[in-house]
């Protein structure tokens, strides 16, 4: 349980570490910060397609539940469109919202097609 919960931890680590190189990469570029926490979602939804297949328990609490619970990030968002309503952004929050769904759902596809087709 122990190796469990610090294999978790590691991960989330990473993976908040990750998110947070992102989005100050996408910032020195002066790019959007909805756009790096779309791709961070998009990137953390095909990384965990991937491992549905493909991993051990092990692998998967360190890279499934640890990095990409830490690295991916429902809460900002959703703040993030949130603050688009506020400001009068209506549409740009509507597809924000539904490209970040759509978009992360259609990588976990992609992600486990291409783990069963590539790893196993």
């Amino acid at each position: 349980m122990i190796k469990n919960i610090l294999l978790v931890g590691a991960g989330g680590a990473l993976g908040s570490i990750a998110r947070y190189l992102i989005t100050c990469l996408f910032t020195h570029l002066a790019i959007c910060g909805e756009l790096a926490i779309l791709l961070v979602n998009i990137i953390g939804s095909f990384i965990i397609g991937l491992l549905i297949p493909a991993s051990s328990n092990t692998l998967y609490l360190l890279m499934a539940v640890g990095f990409c619970g830490g690295f991916t990030t429902f809460s900002t968002f959703s703040a993030q469109a949130f603050q688009m309503i506020q400001s009068g952004q209506r549409l740009s929050a509507i597809v924000y919202t539904l490209a970040s769904v759509l978009i992360s759902i259609a990588f976990v596809f992609l992600g486990i097609y291409l783990s069963e087709k590539y790893i196993k």
